[in-house]
């Protein structure tokens, strides 16, 4: 499935690109939303793109050469956002994007281990240099620490359940052995639902892999003190933990702790905050979108200005 880029045009309008600026995608990707940034800028402009995955690295460098050459691309883990730019003597900005989750290449490829729907390795490995793979995940730790994992990332109801039919059938070496092992352990009325079974399995455990939460609330934290003033960061989500995170850094950086004595005074008073809320309520795919690319149908934008 080619890959499209969700929410792209309402992303990149809402970063509000300066020609001469400087624009960081935390998440390259196969560089959709990067390429719309780049086609902004001027020479004097500059994009950075970040990427753990060599594959999107290679194939987004071909993509963005042909629009310009004043991109740089940078292998690594946004949690070190800071640091990486760093690495280019870069130390404010003008905007920062990401688009969370996981790429559809990444998904189409079998070898790669993401999908439930085609047999690979049990792999889930966006930097595939990282050591620690959900086939070591789900062959060594115990029936406990599946079945947390499978609750805190996944919002599996039944994580109890597989876990333990996962600890079970052990060793398990394929995506479609764990599905089989999912299925095995659920009752038929969510068999019977329209969701596959193991999605939230899936989820689960390429979260717990690439440690995608601990590094998206270390990375925003970064990106706030990062951004210019009248700059802006741009977040799409598309899971409920990431849409936690998100909400929870959002408010701490929008809303002063003595927000509802200060509404209560007469007059207006600095709050001190450092970020304006541009969305107040989370912008959504259209459903001409939803109609092109039914994988855009959770995902939200969320958009924050530095004052």
């Amino acid at each position: 499935m080619e890959h499209i880029s969700v929410l792209l045009n309402e992303s990149v309008a809402m970063l509000e690109v300066k020609p001469d600026g400087i624009y960081v995608d935390c998440t390259l990707g196969r560089g959709g939303h990067a390429s719309a940034i780049l086609q902004q800028l001027s020479a004097k402009g500059l994009l950075i793109a970040l990427d753990r995955d060599e594959q999107a690295i290679k194939q987004s460098g071909q993509t963005l050469s042909k629009i310009g050459s004043n991109f740089k691309i940078i292998k690594g883990n946004f949690d070190q956002l800071k640091l990486l730019l760093a690495t280019k003597n870069i130390t404010n900005v003008d905007g920062i994007l990401y688009d969370l989750g996981v790429s559809s290449p990444q998904f189409d490829q079998n070898e790669r281990g993401f999908s439930y729907r085609n047999d690979g390795p049990l792999d889930m490995r966006m930097d595939q240099e990282q050591s620690l793979t959900a086939q070591e995940v789900v062959n060594t730790y115990s029936q406990t620490q599946l079945s947390e994992i499978l609750t805190k990332y996944g919002d599996e109801q039944f994580a109890g359940q597989i876990a333990s039919e996962i600890v079970k059938t052990r060793p398990l070496t394929s995506t479609l052995q764990l599905v089989g092992v999912v299925k095995k352990a659920l009752p038929q009325k969510v068999l019977k639902q329209k969701k596959h079974p193991a999605k939230k399995t899936f989820q689960a455990l390429r979260v717990y892999v690439n440690d995608e939460m601990n590094g998206l609330e270390k990375s925003l934290r970064q990106a706030f003190d990062l951004v210019k003033p009248q700059g802006r960061i741009c977040l799409i989500t598309f899971q409920s933990q990431e849409e936690a995170i998100v909400k929870k850094l959002i408010k701490e950086v929008t809303i002063s702790p003595y927000h509802q004595v200060l509404k209560s005074l007469p007059l207006e008073v600095d709050d001190q905050t450092k970020f304006k809320l541009i969305t107040p309520s989370p912008i959504k795919p259209s459903k001409k979108e939803l109609t092109l690319n039914p994988r855009a149908h959770s995902a939200k934008l969320w958009v924050v200005e530095k004052k």
